[in-house]
Order: structure tokens, then sequence, then C-alpha cells
């Protein structure tokens, strides 16, 4: 019999928990192969939150997360805490997501150790190192660093392909975050009447997380929500606020006192999944929501300058609104006001995935471990 392939997750966020659920549990199907659920801990409560959801347990958890950590304090504290786990589990290969600090750290910790690295949702770029910050950093360190690289579009991997990576370790596999989603949306589902969409009315679901956006922009973007809800009294925002207490001071002085914006604390992924596929457009500047959203048929405005997602932008199912409040609520006003506009956008094709990828990652994982002779065929 052969051995099985040791492979350990490393994550630290709801997201990437969120993106990395179908991967392990697609590996555990699979007899050849042994999963170790490392958790960092990064977003504590968020994180928590995800892990149940796809009931989830962590083998080790560093629970780092500090009030107020910074990312220097953040990265040492995740270093020296990987260091006991690689000598007691001595896996083949790493497995992070994305590009939070956990992502670049695992993976540097993992080539300390002399273990192979393996990069899901590889080969994202804005090629403006400080926007997204840290995240642009994160990810090109981390494919740096990589020796698999699982990228989600042929973009991402035309990407890699410029920045001299081995074509060999590239595989297409399309974003596994739609694996997650089509697994927990159900129309039949009951929501709680505090999250639910109003019979009748138009729903915007909005998200805002991003430290680039602290500067001012968020405010930029609340007024903008605002001076749209006047003009279109048939609208209503739906509005989990992201736990950090710099974006919660920004909101609750801007949005605190307007009555058809409901503030709420974040929900778990299916609630929040199922909220989205009932709701007009979402209005965010998260990654994993412009991913999600045209599996769905809702529209995206991305409150950013730019995104490491152009796919979306160049199919129609997304739109850049910026961050001014003049821009922010010209896209608004554009999508709640042009029935054209709006259905063109709804009924674009999502270039994201066809719910596969996790699958193709455990083909190349079979391919690149020696199990299969063959390939597994790029995602398209």
């Amino acid at each position: 019999m052969i051995n099985q392939i040791r492979v350990m997750f490393i994550f630290g966020t709801r997201p990437e928990t969120i993106k990395l659920a179908p991967v392990i549990k697609e590996l555990r199907r699979d007899p050849d192969f042994q999963t170790i659920v490392t958790v960092t801990g990064q977003h504590r409560q968020m994180l928590d939150q995800a892990m149940d959801v796809f009931d989830l347990k962590a083998d080790y958890d560093l629970n780092v997360m500090q009030e107020n950590q910074t990312l220097s304090g953040l990265s040492q504290r995740i270093l020296a805490g990987l260091d006991d786990i690689f000598a007691a589990c001595r896996p083949d290969i790493v497995l992070v997501q994305g590009d939070t600090t956990s992502v670049l750290i695992g993976a540097l910790s993992a080539f300390y150790h002399g273990v192979k690295v393996g990069h899901v949702e590889a080969g994202l770029r804005t090629t403006d190192k400080r926007n997204p910050f840290p995240e642009e950093i994160n990810r090109r360190l981390t494919g740096v660093i990589a020796d698999l690289h699982f990228a989600p579009t042929t973009a991402a991997h035309d990407n890699l392909l410029r920045e001299g990576v081995d074509p060999s370790s590239i595989f297409i596999t399309g974003n596994s975050q739609i694996d997650a989603l089509l697994s927990v949306v159900d129309p039949r589902l009951s929501l709680p009447a505090e999250v639910a969409p109003r019979p009748g009315r138009r729903t915007i679901l909005m998200t805002t997380h991003r430290r680039e956006n602290l500067d001012g922009a968020l405010s930029a973007i609340y007024r903008a929500v605002k001076k749209a809800l006047v003009d279109f009294p048939d609208v209503d925002v739906i509005f989990p606020v992201h736990l950090n207490p710099k974006v919660r001071a920004v909101v609750m002085e801007e949005l605190q006192l307007s009555d058809r914006v409901r503030l709420l604390d974040p929900f778990d992924y299916r609630t929040m999944a199922n909220v989205m596929a009932r709701s007009y457009l979402v209005l965010t500047d998260s990654g994993g929501l412009q991913e999600e959203a045209p599996s769905l048929g809702v529209p995206v405005l991305v409150t950013r300058t730019n995104t490491e997602r152009p796919e979306g932008i160049a199919a129609g199912t997304a739109r850049l609104a910026g961050t001014t409040e003049e821009g922010v609520y010209a896209a608004l006003s554009e999508l709640l006001g042009n029935a054209e506009t709006y259905h063109r956008m709804s009924k674009a094709v999502n270039p994201y995935g066809d719910g596969k990828a996790s699958w193709r990652i455990r083909k190349a994982l079979r391919y690149s471990f020696g199990l299969d002779q063959s390939r597994p065929e790029d995602y398209i």
C-alpha cells in the first residue's frame, strides 16, 4: 500500500476557511491523502464561524489573535508557533490559500522546514504593491516560495508565466470559492427576519473591510450610499459590519442613524450566501464576493480603484465603482436606475469557476506526487 501523502492546511481567516473547506473535504475522500488542519486564529470569531458551517475541526490552533494587532507582531507569533507543529507533523506538502498574513508566513515556515508549498488561488495581481495592502505583497512573495500553483483562471496563470514560474507547476483549477458557495445556497432555506431581504424591496448587500480604505474612503463610500437611498426609496441596505474596530467606528459615525441600513454583526457563511442570493446587487471591497455573486446572477459594484480579479470586470459581472463619493454614487445610480444595465450585468457569465476546483486540485496533487500519470485538464 502507498504511504499516504500528508497534506497540512494552514489558514487563519474566514475567507481562507471557506475556500479551503471544499479542498479539505475532497482530499478526505481520497484514501491516498491524510489531511492536517492548522489554524492560526488570525481572525478568531469569523474563523470559528466558518469552521462550524463546514464542520471542520483544527488539529492545531495557534490562537494568535490579539486586539489591535500589528502585522509584524502577527507574523512573529505565527512563525514561532508553527515551528513545533512542523517538527511534530512532518507533512509532505503545505497548502495555503490567497493572500493573508497567515498565507505568507505559513508558506515561509514550510520553506524553512524543507516542506513543499501549494498555493491555492495563485497568480492574482493588481501590480500595485500597496493596493491592496498587504495582500498584494503577501501573494507575490507566496508565489516565489510555492512549488505548485493552483491558478483559478487563465489570466492568473498568465500572470505567473510573466513572473517566470515554471509552466509545469501551474494548474488552472477554477476557484474553490464557487465549490463552497454551491454547497450552501438553498432557496428553501428560511432566513431570520432580521437578516432577510424584505419582499417588494430591492436590497443592496454591502461589505467593507480593506485597510487601504480606512484613510477616508470608507466615509465617502457610506455618504454615497446614503445619497442613493434618498433617490431610490424602494432600496434597503443590509450591512454585516466587519469586526475590525476601525471599520466599525466609521460605520457608526456615518450610518448608525440611517433607518434603511441594517447594521448587523457578520453572518455565518451559509446565511451570507443565501442573503446574497436574494439581494438585488452587491456593493463590496471583498474579493470573495466578486467571485460568488456572479454565480447567483447578482451584479457587483467594487468599491476599490483596482482589482486582482479583472475577469469579472471583463465579463461584465462586476464594475469598479472607485472609492470617491461621486464615483460610488454614480455607479449605484446607474445600476439602480437603468434596467438595461442591470439586466446585462445580472445575465453575464461568471468566469470564476464551475464547482469542480477542489476536484482539479486533488487530481493535480495526485499527478505531482506520482499517483496519477496524467495532468488534470485545465479549467477554461
